[in-house]
């Protein structure tokens, strides 16, 4: 009479747990790499889209005496667009800024995210002001009401204050055309 065999090695149904692991990754990855190539690749769902916008009332970086509550702003639609001094990111995306609010198609009002007063003041002093209103936000509080994740971002805000569109990233003039003024458009037809 023989001793029962010792098994060695995995067990089938570890291999095809295994397997199909990999098969998962694989089509993982997959999707990735066809994602990859999409413009809208750096886009963050924001929850606050068809929403109203938070209630958020800040110190005015040219006046810290004074605060702005953003809900006075309804009637209009306008563009929050956050930067901070130490954003090199929002120094590429300025002239675009810059570019919008001299069109006078909307207001844009800047939102400073955890900068110094005195940092933006000289930020804005060496590229220019295209803002309409600054409101500074130095701990960076009101910005988890915002799901703001870093600077630079941008939002629109319909003149009901339901929050349209969100992005991500320096702004520049092609996603300016192809996103943001047909979310404006739409917003305005809305009304």
């Amino acid at each position: 009479m023989s001793a029962p065999t010792e098994r060695r090695g995995v067990s089938r149904g570890a291999l095809i747990i295994g397997a199909l692991c990999l098969a998962a990754l694989f089509a993982l990855l997959l999707v990735a790499v066809q994602r990859s190539d999409r413009p809208d690749r750096q886009a963050l769902p924001s929850a606050l889209i068809g929403r109203p916008a938070p209630a958020t009332v800040l110190p005015l970086l040219h006046a810290p005496e004074g605060t702005l509550d953003l809900a006075t702003l309804r009637g209009r639609p306008y563009v929050l667009n956050v930067w901070g001094s130490w954003c090199p990111e929002c120094r590429v995306e300025h002239p675009t800024v810059s570019a919008l609010a001299r069109s006078g198609r909307v207001r844009v009002i800047g939102y400073a995210l955890k900068d110094d007063p005195a940092d933006s003041l000289r930020w804005l002093q060496q590229f220019g002001n295209p803002y309409e209103a600054v409101v500074s936000d130095v701990e960076g509080k009101a910005s988890l009401d915002w799901g703001i994740y870093g600077a630079p971002e941008t939002f629109l805000v319909d003149a009901g204050g339901i929050v349209r569109w969100k992005h991500v990233g320096p702004l520049d003039q092609a996603i300016v055309e192809r996103e943001l003024l047909p979310a404006l458009a739409a917003a305005e037809r809305a009304r």
